[in-house]
């Protein structure tokens, strides 16, 4: 596994992430926002931000898969939410719960959450990316 996830002393441990990544690996692979479209390209979860946060993970992974990677090996996650407040975060980490339970593992990647005005399609709610290290 290329990427070591810690939390710095001084830094707050927050429980969705980690501050830091440190990777090792030598192979840098890039995952194009991710939005909650399933594999014929169809909208999952039209108006429901963690049925789509949920889709978006699953995409991810299904990414990763394709390159021989996982979340384990993902560095760096961006999460662009539409029309984002504070009052949407229990709505992230419960499609982010979702995802980690059908996936089997907790994507805990250093994370930054961006709110946004619009997506390309007006049904997208999130679109999610992830940068991964692979030996």
């Amino acid at each position: 596994m290329a990427i070591t996830l810690v939390n710095p002393s001084g830094l707050p441990e927050i429980d969705v992430y980690r501050q830091v990544s440190i990777a090792t690996g030598s192979k840098l692979v890039f995952v194009a926002g991710q939005v909650a479209w399933d594999s014929d390209g169809v909208t999952v979860g039209e108006g429901d931000l963690s049925a789509q946060v949920e889709q978006c993970y699953l995409n991810i992974a299904t990414a990763l898969a394709g390159v021989g990677a996982s979340f384990a090996d993902v560095a760096k996650l961006t999460v662009h939410v539409v029309d984002w407040t504070p009052d949407k975060m229990p709505l992230l980490l419960e499609g982010i719960s979702r995802a980690a339970a059908k996936l089997g593992e907790t994507p805990l990647a250093p994370a930054t959450l961006l709110g946004v005005a619009a997506l390309d399609v007006p049904e997208h709610l999130v679109e999610i990316e992830a940068t991964a290290i692979i030996d």
